[in-house]
């Protein structure tokens, strides 16, 4: 099996993830999964879709991820990860689909328009 590469986005959040026959180590950033995302929970949403296709430690991965928060690039790699095992398996998309762990989450941040204090806030209105 060849390396395969796939990319994952959440907010402004980036993935790229090398999947590639091996162990189960996951480096993320060239740091080990457990030191970059200490939490319990952001390790779960990380090792989501290898629990559900039960390839826990089949597959070497090697993650870039940059911008966004921690929750963000988790999920980001969640994605991208998803998506590289439909890509090893074409049974397991059926498994992934109703868990929705193939949806791109398109929420992101509103953008600050001029004459106003933020996004969706104003400046308070005066009338004399």
């Amino acid at each position: 099996m060849e390396v395969i590469h796939k990319i994952g986005r959440r907010k402004t959040a980036v993935a790229r993830v090398y999947v590639a026959q091996g162990k189960g180590n996951i480096t993320i950033n060239k740091k080990d999964m457990a030191v970059y995302f200490p939490t319990a929970t952001l390790q779960y949403k990380v090792n989501q879709p290898l629990a559900m296709t039960n390839n826990d430690g089949n597959f070497d991965i090697t993650v870039n991820v940059y911008g966004g928060g921690i929750t963000g690039q988790a999920e980001a790699i969640r994605l991208a990860l998803s998506r590289a095992m439909c890509e090893v398996d074409a049974d397991n998309r059926g498994i992934l689909k109703p868990e929705g762990l193939l949806t791109r989450d398109p929420r992101m941040v509103e953008r600050k328009k001029f004459g106003q204090k933020k996004a969706r806030k104003k400046f308070q209105f005066s009338k004399r």
